[in-house]
């Protein structure tokens, strides 16, 4: 399917970054992996080249470009099969709430160090109690003077051990009403108090550094504060479109490499005098694939375009999220199949396509969440 979203100086970027994961990421994959993290340096190198943030305008250090930027950004390195790296979180995802909420203050301190990769960031969101149930957390922020003091606990955190600053979602006395009483701090992570507990092992994503969090008598500026008391659970609200749309960008792109591998992989394998890909099942299977992954890309191409152009797109988006990453586990899954038992060695990509996919159907809010957003945008 030809595209037409993306002008020439988007596919000039697209070349340049592509060359940067070959030249830095790609040889060092299996040593990220090894070490359960990937090196600062790679920060500071794609910061340096306009890789980070490129959408930010240059007045805060960004590249001026916009969120097709990112989207190649997103589509690359989801190709190139790194999952650990979480450059697009960093930038697409959490940075945009400095941007958006930030005081100037904020932004003239911050967005700069984020573009450059000399600030990592992580999202502290998640609980050990609550997950997309954003209302339901129980991390406490507690105005003394001048400062706030924040207590409690968050789980599942991207860029845990790496991070230098986190935007910490914590309750605030200022309402009853669990939905406005919910405020967003900026924390470093230097700060006494704040505990990086443990960096948690899981089945997917190696080099990705998801950890558990503390809080204990942390105290952090009142000008930490993002935006005002309360405000925080909107400011969720209005991001987590992006949010589950990058993971929809992720999914999409990862799984047409997985195809693309997969059909190569089926012209070369030998069985019985012949390619495997000439077997009816393989046909039918790759016929199927083919046609799940067009389609997909197709409905997604229109959401990025009406996103970048500011449309409201809270249902449509939560669809794709719910579309793209469903759709990418049954591909890799037939995918896998059709690999045989070289398919199960984590020599091989698809192997690791396959562990790191399956969380897609669960972070940025469970695919359950997504149908109760879509049913509730619906009308229903």
């Amino acid at each position: 399917m030809d595209r037409t979203l993306f002008s020439e100086e988007h596919e000039i970027f697209r070349t340049n970054f592509r060359q940067f994961i070959e030249r830095r990421v790609v040889p060092s994959q299996k040593k990220w992996r090894e070490q359960g993290m990937v090196d600062r340096e790679i920060w500071l190198e794609a910061g340096e080249a306009g890789f980070l943030c490129p959408w930010m305008e240059e007045e805060y250090g960004g590249a001026g470009g916009d969120f097709l930027h990112s989207t190649i950004v997103m589509e690359e390195l989801s190709r190139a099969y790194e999952s650990g790296w979480a450059a697009s979180l960093h930038s697409d995802i959490i940075v945009p709430y400095i941007h958006a909420f930030g005081s100037e203050e904020q932004k003239k301190k911050w967005l700069p160090l984020c573009a450059s990769g000399g600030t990592i960031t992580a999202l502290a969101m998640t609980e050990p109690g609550t997950g997309s149930d954003v209302a339901g957390i129980a991390t406490t922020a507690k105005r003394e003077g001048d400062e706030y003091v924040l207590n409690g606990s968050k789980m599942f955190i991207s860029n845990g051990i790496s991070c230098d600053l986190a935007v910490v979602a914590a309750r605030t006395p200022n309402s009853d009403d669990p939905h406005r009483s919910v405020s967003l701090f900026l924390v470093e992570a230097d700060r006494p108090g704040f505990i990086k507990s443990r960096k948690l092992e899981k089945m997917g994503m190696e080099s990705q550094d998801t950890a558990e969090l503390a809080f204990d008598d942390c105290r952090i500026p009142a000008e930490n504060l993002i935006g005002q008391e309360g405000g925080g659970f909107m400011m969720l609200m209005q991001k987590l479109q992006q949010e589950r749309l990058c993971v929809a960008i992720m999914s999409q792109a990862n799984v047409e490499q997985v195809l693309e591998d997969a059909i190569a992989y089926t012209k070369e394998r030998k069985a019985f005098g012949r390619s495997i890909s000439k077997f009816q099942n393989t046909q039918f299977t790759l016929a199927q694939c083919a046609t799940e992954v067009e389609v997909g890309r197709g409905f997604l191409d229109k959401l990025i375009v009406q996103h970048t152009e500011g449309k409201y797109l809270v249902k449509e988006c939560s669809m794709a999220k719910l579309w793209q990453t469903e759709m990418q586990g049954r591909v890799i899954d037939a995918c896998l199949q059709l690999s045989g038992g070289y398919g199960y060695m984590l020599e091989y990509p698809i192997s690791r396509a396959y562990m790191d996919a399956r969380v897609q159907r669960i972070y940025a809010g469970t695919n359950e969440i997504m149908k109760v957003i879509i049913a509730k945008q619906m009308g229903l």
